[in-house]
């Protein structure tokens, strides 16, 4: 629980205070809706890494496998994509809070997010010995 409320600070002061140092986003609003945001961010990310998953796992099985020489690819190419993609959304659903002109800034920000998400992403078992 920690973890979620740690990244969900650092993704609303990503979306107020860092990603308006880009040139063309903006965020009109205060901490507490940004913070709003960030919760509805980690929802979008959510749910287009479902989507994507399940997509992948449908092209796998219905082409007996032979979707994986074009998946594998597109995913690790693409796996940075997806924040961006998400902030497009999210722009999209809340353009009277955030704007942001063109796919390029939106890949900026994306990769912000994404190191929040690296950061504060959940380590695997063996690692959660030296968290302690």
């Amino acid at each position: 629980m920690k973890r979620f409320i740690l990244r969900l600070v650092l993704l609303a002061t990503a979306i107020d205070y860092i990603l308006p140092m880009l040139d063309g986003i903006s965020f009109h609003g205060n901490f507490i809706q940004a913070i709003g945001a960030g919760l509805f961010f980690s929802l979008l990310v959510w749910l287009v890494e479902w989507l994507a998953i399940t997509v992948s796992a449908l092209l796998a099985i219905s082409t007996f496998g032979l979707a994986i020489l074009f998946l594998i690819p597109v995913w690790l190419v693409g796996f940075w994509l997806l924040p961006a993609v998400c902030l497009k959304l999210l722009a999209g659903l809340i353009p009277h809070f955030l704007t942001i002109n063109g796919w390029l800034l939106a890949i900026w920000g994306g990769l912000v997010m994404l190191v929040i998400g690296i950061v504060t992403g959940e380590r695997p078992a063996k690692y959660k010995i030296l968290d302690e």
